[in-house]
This record gives C-alpha cells, sequence and structure tokens, in this order.
C-alpha cells in the first residue's frame, strides 16, 4: 500500500511552517525546495514510497547541488534523472543567492553525497524498483540555509532562538512521515540526523541507529563510503542478502 497521500500531505504541512519561519545573520537566504521543486519532489513520493520498507534512511537537511536544484533528498542531477528517471518543473527561490543559483537540471556540478548514495543503491540494487522495496530515503530538515559568502549552515549551527522552533516542526513532522511509511528502523545519515530521530520518535518504540555520512567532509567517507555503509547497515539488523553484487 502506497502511503503517497499521507506523506505529501505531511511535508506540504511542513514546507508552510518552515516557510514561515525567519533567520538571521550569519544565514543570509533560505531555500525551501519543497516550495519551489514541488514537482519533481512529489513525482518521488508518488512513485517510490511503499510501507512498512527495512530503513528510512534520514539525511539531514538540502544541499547546494543536490536537493536544492532538484527537490530530490541527495538529489544530484545526473541520478535522479538517468537512474531515478524523475523530471518536472523547478522554480527558483524568491530571494536567491548569487553565488548559489537553482539551475535544476541545467546544474553543472555534482553533489559528492548524492553521486555516493544514489550510486551505491544503483550498483547494489540495479533498479530503483528493487532498492525502494526495501528503503526511503528523506531529508529531517526541508531547508537549505546559506550565509552571504555561499557557504552552507547547517540547521544544528543556528542560534537556540531559531534553531529550536525548527526543530519542533522538523520533529513533528517526521513523526508523521514514520507513521505514514511504517519502517521498521530508521537510520539517520550522520550523527545529526540520528540524535533528531531518537529525540522525535524516543516515544514511538521504532529502532534508531545511524549511517556514516557520505560528504567529502567527513574523512573516513573520502576512503571508502560503501563498505562503511553496509558495515553500519548490517549492524543495525538490514540484511543485504539477494541484493546485487
Amino acid at each position: 500500500m502506497s502511503p503517497a497521500a499521507d506523506l505529501v500531505a505531511a511535508w506540504r504541512r511542513l514546507a508552510r511552517r518552515v516557510g514561515r519561519m525567519r533567520f538571521g545573520a550569519p544565514v543570509s537566504h533560505v531555500y525551501n525546495p519543497l516550495v519551489y521543486a514541488r514537482a519533481p519532489f512529489e513525482t518521488y513520493v508518488e512513485r517510490y514510497a511503499r510501507r512498512g520498507v527495512d530503513a528510512l534512511l534520514l539525511g539531514i537537511n538540502p544541499g547546494p547541488f543536490g536537493m536544492a536544484q532538484t527537490g530530490i533528498p541527495f538529489g544530484e542531477v545526473s541520478a535522479v534523472r538517468t537512474w531515478l528517471r524523475i523530471d518536472g518543473r523547478i522554480g527558483r527561490p524568491a530571494d536567491e543567492h548569487p553565488r548559489r543559483p537553482v539551475l535544476g537540471w541545467d546544474c553543472p556540478r555534482s553533489e559528492v553525497s548524492g553521486r555516493r548514495l544514489w550510486g551505491w543503491a544503483r550498483d547494489r540494487f540495479g533498479t530503483p524498483q528493487r532498492f525502494f522495496r526495501r528503503f526511503f530515503v528523506a531529508n529531517y530538515c526541508p531547508l537549505l540555509f546559506l550565509e552571504a559568502s555561499g557557504r552552507n549552515r547547517t540547521p544544528d549551527r543556528l542560534p537556540a532562538s531559531e534553531r529550536e522552533p525548527l526543530l519542533a516542526a522538523c520533529d513533528e513532522a517526521l513523526r508523521e512521515v514514520v507513521g505514514a511509511l511504517a519502517p521498521r528502523r530508521v537510520l539517520g545519515i550522520g550523527r545529526f540526523a540520528e540524535a533528531r530521530a531518537r529525540a522525535a520518535l524516543a516515544a514511538t518504540g521504532v529502532p534508531v541507529g545511524s549511517l556514516p555520512h557520505p560528504s567529502p567532509a567527513n574523512p573516513a567517507a573520502n576512503r571508502g563510503w560503501r563498505p562503511l555503509a553496509e558495515t553500519a547497515l548490517r549492524a543495525a539488523g538490514v540484511s543485504l542478502d539477494g541484493a546485487l553484487r
């Protein structure tokens, strides 16, 4: 059974709620791809979300060359178009950073994290259908925060007065998403996502674990993210038997 309608409704509510929030320096620009890239994001949800997956893989928030461009979590352009086979209209943020334009499908930059994650999924499972029978990938927070320099600022580095209302909204949405997806476990991609999942889901009984983040900012990932990720999956109780080699 597809939970797509409930998921789309939950993420639309979250997009509206966080869209009313305001953030000060050092953040100069905030992008909400659930609004301007709604079409490809909702195509992704409607096509691939299903109840009872082995694990919800939970990222932190959009990257400037991934979800900020395509609307898809870890949405490296090539992976989204050629493997996930998703297209659709992508607009622009109302206030766009001159150093971080949203070029959508024409973005020439490759997001390393997305290339690693979706490349592993492709090589391990072959088709999106095989992968999504076992997993779903989402982000905890839908907003990208940019400083005046163009540098990405993650939600955990926001001032407490801005961070706490944001986390409360994202926690509530995560509980709704988990209720709709009914995953056997939630695995945070990186320690922050794991910590937020543990906090948000503490009363639900859903097991929470973690995967190493595929970002190039993670030195261990640069030495080989795939074996680290598969070791973490097995440690969390996820069998990879039957997946392609």
